[in-house]
Parts: C-alpha cells; structure tokens; sequence
C-alpha cells in the first residue's frame, strides 16, 4: 500500500472536528495519507540543554528554571503577565505574556518558587533580557530548590517537527494529529527498490515516514528527510527516463537528422523575413532556426504520411511532435528565432501563438512582431483580457477561420471562447512563469483545432539561463538549444556598484547622459514606503517625487508599477520608447519585455534587496542598440557576505550562462528556483538546488 492509498478522512483522527478539518484542508490536508505526507519543515532539536548564561541577541534557551517574581503588564483584555525566571546559571530572564496565554499562566498554575522547563526566543529589552515567543510545560515542581534540579532536562526534551502551519492550526495540535496517524503507517511501501536503499543507505518508506515525524535523534531526522526526498527524485527521474525512450522512439535514424532533405533551407516566408532584416543572423540563431526547422518539418511530414505509412514516423507510426527549450541570454535574439518558426509554420498552413506571462511582455512581442514581419505577408493579431469586446471579436473570428497566422497575448490565448483553425506551434516565452496546467491548456487548443487531434509542436523560451548540468538533468525529455553569441553592434554593458549615500555621483553621470540625449530606469524594491518599523528603503513613489521635481527638473519623467493601469502602463510605455519620456521610476514590473534602444542607464537603489537573475535581467533592458550603455547597483550598508559575491559577481561579467553557474553555486534566494515553481518539476520536500547531490544519485539509480 502506497502513502497516497491511505484515503481515511483526517476527521476520523481524535481532535479533528468539522473545522479543524476545513482548516487542514487549506494545506491540502484531506486523508489521514495527506496528513502522513505533510512533512516537516525543519526541525526543533531540544536533546541539548541550552541555559540563560549563553544569552545572545535572538538566539534559544533551552533549561530549567525557578519562577521568582511576576508582575502585571498593562490593563484589560490586552492585559498580561510576566514572571521572572532564573536556572542558576547567574541570568535572570522575563517571560512575558498577553491575553488567554497570560491566564494560562496564573498563579495558581505557574506559582511563585515553582521550577518550571523553559524553551524560547530571548532579546536584550527595556533593559533586561526577556521573551515574548516561549514555552512552559506543565509545571515540573510547585517548590523546591533549583539546585536538585541542575542536571535535570525539560519535561519537552526531544527533536520535534516544525510543521507548514496554516491559520487556526498550531505546532501542539499538528503533532497530535500525526501521533495518531503514524499508527497507519504499518505495511507502507516505496518506490524505490530495496537493492537501492540498501547500497545508498537510506531508509525504507514505512521507516523514513516514522522517523521524519517523531525523530529519536537529529541524525535520524536527517537520515529520514535524506530517503524521502531521494524517493522524490528517483520517481521524477523514473518518469522522466520514460518520455526520454519514448522520444528516442521518434527521432529519425542516426545520420538522418535533416529529416525531409529541406529542413537546412528556408522556406518561402523565411526567405522573406531574412531578406526584410536591417542585421544579419548570429551563427547560433542560424544553428537553432536550422534545429527547429528540422523538428517542425518532420512533425508536418509525418502528420501527412499516408495511413499505415511508418516510414516517416516512428514505429508504431504516430506523428513527431517538437519539444525543444530554447535558452538564451538577454537580448540574444530568441524571439526572432521563434518568429522564424512561426513563418516554417505558415508555410505548411498551420498557426502559431505566442504565449507570455504578462501583457507588457505579450505587446513588446506584438510590436516586435508587426516591426520585423511587415513584409512576409504572415498574418498577426494579439490578444489578452484586456482587448475591448469588439476588438476581441474579430481576433476571435480570424482565428478561428484561419485568417490568423500568429498571435500574441497572456493566458487569454487558452481561454475557453478561443477557437483555433490549426494551431500547430505554441511558443511560450519566459516559460519558468507558467505551470503545467496552463501549458497544457494551449497545448489542448492545438489538439482541439487538428484533425485527427495532434498536440502542436512546443518551443519553450528562457532568459533565465538554467545551468547545462541542471537542465540536463530537469529537461532530459526536451530537445535544447542555445544562443549564446549575441547580436553584433552592440557594446558591452559597464557595470558599476555604488554605495546608499555615495549615489549622487550616479545622478550626476545620469544627467548627462539625459543632456545628451540619452534616457533612463530607475527601479525600486517597493512602490510606496512603509513605516513599519522594518528597514527603511527607497519606494518608486517617493522618489519618482524626489527625481522629478529636483534631481532631474526640466526632464520628463514618469511612473511605472503593478498598481498602474494597464492602458496607462501602455501609454507610459510608448511615450518612453517614443523618446517623450526621458526618465522612467519603476518597480521590477519592467524587468522583461522593455525593448528601448535609447535607453543608456539602469540604476537600481538598494540592489541587496533583488534576486540575482532579477538583477541580471534589469540590467539588460539597456544596452539593446549601439549605444555604450551603463548600469549602477546602488546597495544598502546591510549587505550580507553573499550579497557582496552577487555584486562582484556581476560586476565582473555579463554573462547569464556565467552568472546562472554561479547563482547555482552561492544558491542566491529564488533565481533558479523557478525551475520547480513552474510546475515542470512537481515535488513535495525535494528542492533541486539545495539537494542536487541527492538530484544526481537519483538520476544515476533510475537510468535517466
């Protein structure tokens, strides 16, 4: 029996009423199976006892303690108590409490003299030192003398899970839950042969769901988490080796690669769009638009074959489908390679949709588009929710009769009202943004519009450039190609770092490249300030103010974030690419689909507080003409020993591919991380940057 075949509703636990139930359901919580799978998210190690004395700033204490004194706080219902503890170790501490908790803690319960266990969270307040986030278990000794108790350990000493939580379920009632649902785990099987387990040393499935719930040690804790997560990747890896053979199954035979003959040449409205081009292609566009071309001409060609007829195909004669992630870094010239695809796909009568994650991006593609395609004759629309009713009428019509040839647009191009002729390509750009089950609707509007129902070919791009060893092992069922030269006439982007307060020199060097002509970003990390109490940081808001009406008076200059209308954003937009715009406040809203060759300067203000893929990615909004072009990361004096290595790092390349390698090694906070999110990769507790080790053995043991 598999964890996910315990289907008895957590209702049947003790303790788990209707509404308990209801708020469990929330973590997805539903059977006591789910309950089994909800593992811990670390660890709350209490086998070592921590006393008072080792006091520091933040850090736990873990002891023995005699109540001294208590004393009331404040008045009313938001009244409290606290009580003056020491465990013989020369410290005296306040716990501190409010509310239902502070009656909890009355006198006849928590008397004074009474030697109780105390865990918590202390800081150095109003004088002393004291904790507001603690525990006290029942009491140990109503009296006593503490010194009976000096080699003693608290009633709780043990290694206890800390669970995702969600409102109205505490850390106390989820453990109780899960004590009684280990008794299920009896008969529990794995994935994983136990050949394997033996020879890695890790634990069965029945022992490692026992363990990761109630751990008897630290070790043991780990050792569980450890088997879990390698069950994870061995099943991904399993199931990924298996789209591998099956794609195997339809490549041509070896040393026919240009299946078809004419995959290396263009076709008629590709001949079109290279001859319209004021550039030349890169060597790496050419090798990838001759990649592409190769699968989509074997797709048609295969999908065209007479019936029973293997020979294009492969062996059980169904037709090839493309699948193909193409990596590039910033202005690299991705885009255009799709839209070469776009026009193969023309030529054999089929329609492409282009599918980005935000309407800006949607209409830099759709502007991209109506500029480079003009005069190829393939037809063009765009789409996303925001089309007004009549406007979106006619797209609708035009797809639907095949007077379409490639549209662009948000998730509007998988709505339910969207009819296809014959979707035969589905591009989807920055793909780490959507996840499977938006993936899958476009790909069901290619089948929906094919006949007999064929899934359209998928080119998946990414500016986010995944590592070769990373990409290999989360996309080995995807064909990949790259582009890495970049597009010539372009200068390489200076990089200069500058402290918070040094940053008029920034504004200086910015100004005259205004007088000359020249515009800029200026990105923020918030839209509005806060005084929360937290550290105080620049807002797009207050310095768009600040820009405007001092720093830069006389130049245009303008705003730019979520909260802005999207026909605004729209107008803002083509106003600064229009050159009426000099200046540009924004948020990391403009971190991709800004295309603005005048653009010069990219300044980000407290640059510690960005990701670095979101840095690397700001920075390449300039730079997209033959303009030399700078960019200035302007961060804050709390800048962490990692943050110093993200600064340098970009300060010494522009590279993606470099900087993704890196990123990947230091694990900065959420940059590569997108590869799960997106929901490709669908797992529970396994991480695949911080468990590649486990990622990699996995891969070896399924075969993949």
């Amino acid at each position: 029996m598999f964890l996910e075949e315990i289907e008895t509703p957590v209702s049947s636990l003790r303790g788990v009423g209707e509404g308990a139930a209801s708020r469990l359901a929330n973590l997805d919580v539903r059977t006591v199976g789910d309950l089994l799978g909800h593992y811990p998210s670390r660890y709350d190690d209490r086998t070592q006892k921590i006393p008072l004395s080792r006091f520091r700033a933040g850090g736990r204490a873990h002891t023995v303690a005699q109540i001294l004194d208590r004393k009331p706080i404040g008045f009313g219902a938001k009244g409290g108590v606290k009580l003056l503890v020491t465990d013989g170790s020369g410290v005296e501490a306040w716990l501190a409490a409010f509310g239902k908790r502070a009656l909890y803690l009355g006198e006849s319960r928590y008397p004074i003299g009474a030697i109780i266990g105390v865990t918590g969270s202390f800081s150095y307040k109003y004088g002393a030192i004291q904790s507001t986030d603690f525990e006290a278990p029942p009491v140990i000794a109503r009296r006593g003398s503490l010194g009976d108790y000096r080699n003693a350990m608290p009633p709780d000493s043990a290694v206890l899970p800390v669970y995702p939580l969600t409102a109205g379920i505490s850390q106390v009632q989820m453990r109780k839950f899960l004590l009684q649902a280990l008794g299920y785990c009896k008969g529990i099987d794995g994935r994983v042969p136990q050949e394997i387990l033996a020879r890695r040393g890790l634990l069965s499935k029945q022992d490692a769901v026992l363990a990761a719930h109630r751990p008897a040690t630290p070790a043991q804790a780990d050792l569980a988490r450890k088997s879990l997560i390698y069950e994870e990747f061995f099943v991904f890896q399993k199931d990924l080796a298996a789209r591998i053979q099956a794609r195997k199954r339809q490549l041509p035979p070896e040393g026919t690669a240009q299946a078809g003959g004419g995959s290396s040449r263009l076709s008629p409205t590709q001949e079109k769009l290279l001859g319209s081009l004021p550039f030349p292609l890169t060597d790496d566009q050419n090798r990838v638009i001759a990649e592409i071309n190769a699968d989509i001409d074997r797709g048609f060609e295969d999908r065209a074959a007479p019936a029973g007829d293997t020979s294009a195909g492969d062996s059980a004669g169904a037709a090839f489908t493309m699948a193909r992630l193409l990596q590039g870094d910033v202005g690299s010239g991705k885009t255009l390679a799709a839209f070469f695809a776009a026009a193969r796909v023309r030529d054999w009568g089929g329609q492409s949709a282009l599918l980005a994650p935000t309407e800006i991006l949607a209409r830099q593609h759709a502007d991209k588009a109506a500029e480079l395609l003009a005069g190829t004759g393939l037809r063009l629309a765009f789409l996303t929710g925001n089309v007004k009713a009549q406007g979106r009428k006619q797209v609708l019509e035009a797809l639907r009769e095949g007077e379409v040839d490639l549209v662009a647009g948000t998730h509007a191009l998988f709505s339910a009202d969207v009819v296809y002729r014959n979707l035969s390509l589905a591009i989807i750009d920055e793909q780490h943004r959507f996840g499977v089950l938006q993936r899958n609707a476009i790909i069901r509007k290619g089948m929906e519009s094919s006949s007999p129902p064929s899934p359209p070919h998928l080119l998946m791009m990414s500016a986010t450039p995944i590592p070769r060893t990373l990409a290999i092992t989360l996309f080995g069922d995807l064909d990949m190609s790259v582009i890495r030269t970049m597009p010539g006439g372009r200068l390489p982007i200076k990089t200069h770092l500058a402290e918070m307060g040094k940053e008029t020199k920034v504004y200086d060097f910015v100004r005259r490249e205004l007088e000359a002509g020249r515009q800029a970003y200026f990105v923020y990390p918030r839209i509005e300030s806060r005084d929360d109490g937290g550290e105080p940081l620049k807002s797009a808001e207050d310095m768009y103010d600040y820009l405007r009406t001092g720093v830069f008076l006389g130049f245009a200059c303008a705003l730019i974030h979520s909260r802005v209308s999207e026909d605004d954003q729209r107008r803002i937009l083509r106003d600064f690419h229009e050159g009426k715009i000099q200046v540009l406040a924004a948020t990391s809203v403009i971190e991709v689909g800004i295309d603005n060759p005048r653009a010069t300067c990219m300044v980000v203000e407290h640059a510690e507080r960005f990701g670095l893929s979101a840095l690397h990615q700001l920075r390449g909004r300039v730079g997209r003409g033959g303009l030399q072009s700078y960019c200035f990361f302007v961060y804050g004096d709390n800048l962490t020993d990692d943050g110093k290595e993200r600064m340098r790092l970009l300060l010494g390349t522009t590279d993606g591919f470099e900087i993704a390698e890196a990123d990947l090694r230091i694990r900065g906070p959420g940059d590569i991380r997108g590869i799960q999110q997106s929901g490709y990769l669908t797992l529970g507790i396994a991480d695949p940057i911080a468990d590649r080790e486990l990622l990699e053995m996995a891969r070896e043991d399924a075969g993949a």
